[in-house]
């Protein structure tokens, strides 16, 4: 008996149709409820998303991962002696600020310095109504109860900046601002000066790769009020 697909080809021809149809549909059918099960993203990431398009939160944030560690800013011994002059002078350069934003992502602090930066940024607005969509941002990044990077702030400065985001001004992060920057000022920035890249750049060596250490707990401005911090546990 003859081959049946031999007499009628057309046989062959659909059947073979019908399974690129299936596995077409089979593919879409998965990659449809890929889609459907990724969770929607939180609106205020979306807020965020503009102010983050910033060079400095781009550079902190590749230079930070621990990849990338060993590839510390180029500068001089003298350059990073100066740094140790005051935080302030440390800040004030990029290198100097790449290099203690690398720091605190070794302790899973970058947040402060993060919440620096954009309140910087924040203060360099040109218009009124470019208050708002910003303040909004950064308060429900960093200020907000449960915020996904929130900062710790007494409860008189997080009061008083709730309480005037609604109408933002130049100033409305100036009290949080300024709390978080002595926190790091006494905190972080001491650690820093302490800490094995900061004495590699100092006496010329190439930096080495940190060590990536968890926080025990997050210091308050109450606890340095009248004590010098025992830094001898580091």
């Amino acid at each position: 008996m003859e081959n049946p697909l031999l007499l009628f080809p057309q046989l062959n021809t659909s059947a073979s149709k019908d399974k690129s149809y299936y596995k077409v549909m089979k593919s879409t059918i998965k990659e449809e409820a890929h889609k459907a099960s990724k969770p929607g993203a939180k609106q205020k990431r979306n807020r965020l998303s503009l102010l983050l398009q910033k060079p400095e939160f781009h550079e902190s944030d590749h230079l930070g991962k621990p990849g990338n560690l060993a590839k510390a800013t180029s500068v001089s011994p003298e350059e990073a002696v100066k740094w140790g002059e005051s935080f302030d002078k440390l800040l004030s350069e990029k290198a100097g600020l790449d290099a203690f934003t690398k720091f605190l992502k070794t302790e899973f602090s970058e947040e402060n310095i993060e919440f620096w930066i954009a309140c910087e940024d924040y203060k360099k607005s040109k218009t009124a109504r470019e208050l708002l969509p910003k303040a909004k941002a950064i308060f429900e990044t960093f200020i907000e109860k449960d915020a996904p990077k929130e900062v710790n702030l007494d409860f008189h400065t997080k009061e008083v900046t709730s309480q005037n985001i609604h109408q933002p001004l130049i100033t409305t992060f100036d009290a949080a601002q300024s709390t978080v920057y002595r926190l790091m000022e006494q905190d972080s920035y001491p650690r820093f000066l302490r800490s094995d890249p900061y004495i590699n750049l100092v006496k010329g060596r190439s930096p080495s790769r940190p060590t990536l250490r968890r926080r025990s707990r997050s210091f308050t401005v109450n606890d340095f009020q009248g004590v010098r911090p025992d830094f001898t546990i580091w």
